[in-house]
């Protein structure tokens, strides 16, 4: 018997599903964001000259 493993998502469609674009598109999602922010978490690299 081999190992089981987890159903694997290709990166485009995990990226998509719930990456920085698609949480921008919904209310909530930017509001995810936000608190992150709030936390002091780097997003993506355009937050890190923003944040300078």
């Amino acid at each position: 018997m081999g190992m089981h493993y987890e159903k694997r998502i290709s990166k485009i469609k995990r990226k998509r599903q719930c990456g920085f674009r698609a949480r921008m598109k919904t209310k909530s999602g930017r509001k995810i964001l936000n608190k992150r922010r709030s936390l002091g978490r780097t997003l993506n690299t355009a937050d890190k000259w923003t944040m300078r």
